[in-house]
């Protein structure tokens, strides 16, 4: 059974920066994406930045040149770097994964559904 744990929210003002990190217990796939999403109150959740086993990234436009996701993989562990921050950032941030036996490519297209997703760490920037 696959479990995402994240931590590292917090409360800071606007141009500060946190570093989000994201558990995953009972890990055992070869292939898998890894991702950061984010909801604010009265929004919809929306995708902040993906990584998958190919070392592949992506970010939302809104958070390019702020945010970094990164890897260790001895450590089953994801993190969002998150600098520059903006009151508009402020929201609860959830890790999701998407896992795969199969090798990323034709056959395995990743980061398009994440049936895993973690309890939530909530991120607060005030202005």
């Amino acid at each position: 059974q696959v479990h995402l744990v994240e931590s590292g929210g917090g409360s800071v003002q606007s141009g500060g920066s946190l570093r989000l990190s994201c558990v995953a217990y009972g890990y055992r796939y070869s292939s898998y994406c890894m991702a950061w999403f984010r909801q604010a109150p009265g929004k919809e959740r929306e995708g902040v930045a993906t990584i998958d086993s190919d070392g592949n990234i992506s970010y939302a436009d809104s958070v390019k040149g702020r945010f970094t996701i990164s890897q260790d993989n001895a450590k089953n562990t994801v993190y969002l770097q998150m600098n520059s921050l903006k009151p508009e950032d402020t929201g609860m941030y959830y890790c999701a994964a998407e896992l795969s036996d199969t090798p990323i490519g034709a056959y395995y297209i990743p980061c398009q559904e994440y049936p895993y997703w973690g309890q939530g760490t909530q991120v607060t920037v005030s202005s």
